[in-house]
């Protein structure tokens, strides 16, 4: 069924007429050119298309357009910019915690959710959080490094957008 569909992505308000059925990552690269989430497997299984949905992590990849309807959808592209990067971006970058790249987005997206509910995760914890985040490179313990370092970077900025950017996510 096509209908138009209303939701927000990265604090824009944005409306398509397109099938209700239609997954989210084709509306998020094909429509709106945002190219961090990345189509991987398509079953949801593999994390490259993770995106937070009101700051909950979500699989783009089968997350149709008519269940995310009047939410919040945040990218990657929507936490900081090259020059600005989110402090879990900058924690990322300064660990070194890629080799291909391919799962970053979802790592990143998932840890930003992960210190959005808990500032001051343990090891295991954040073992937790990414076990559905498949990375094939081998940079598992600078990615773990990296997000503790992102949890030190955000436990010094006060503020209530700290982890989240404001734009309606609930943390």
């Amino acid at each position: 069924m096509t209908r138009s569909v209303a939701l927000t992505v990265n604090g824009t308000e944005h409306a398509f007429v397109l099938p209700v059925s239609t997954p989210l990552i084709y509306l998020l690269r094909n429509d709106l050119a945002l190219n961090g989430p990345k189509f991987g497997c398509g079953l949801g299984e593999c994390g490259a298309c993770t995106v937070l949905v009101d700051g909950t992590p979500a699989r783009s990849c089968v997350v149709t357009l008519g269940t995310v309807e009047g939410r919040s959808i945040l990218t990657l592209e929507g936490l900081g910019t090259p020059d600005a990067p989110h402090p879990v971006q900058a924690a990322f970058i300064t660990e070194q915690a890629a080799q291909c790249g391919y799962c970053l987005n979802g790592m990143i997206m998932t840890t930003t959710a992960l210190l959005a509910r808990t500032p001051d995760p343990s090891e295991a914890e954040v073992r937790a959080a990414l076990r559905f985040n498949l990375c094939r490179c081998g940079t598992h313990v600078e990615i773990l490094r990296a997000v503790l370092r992102a949890a030190r970077l955000l436990a010094d900025q006060p503020g209530p957008d700290a982890v989240l950017p404001a734009g309606g996510l609930t943390p």
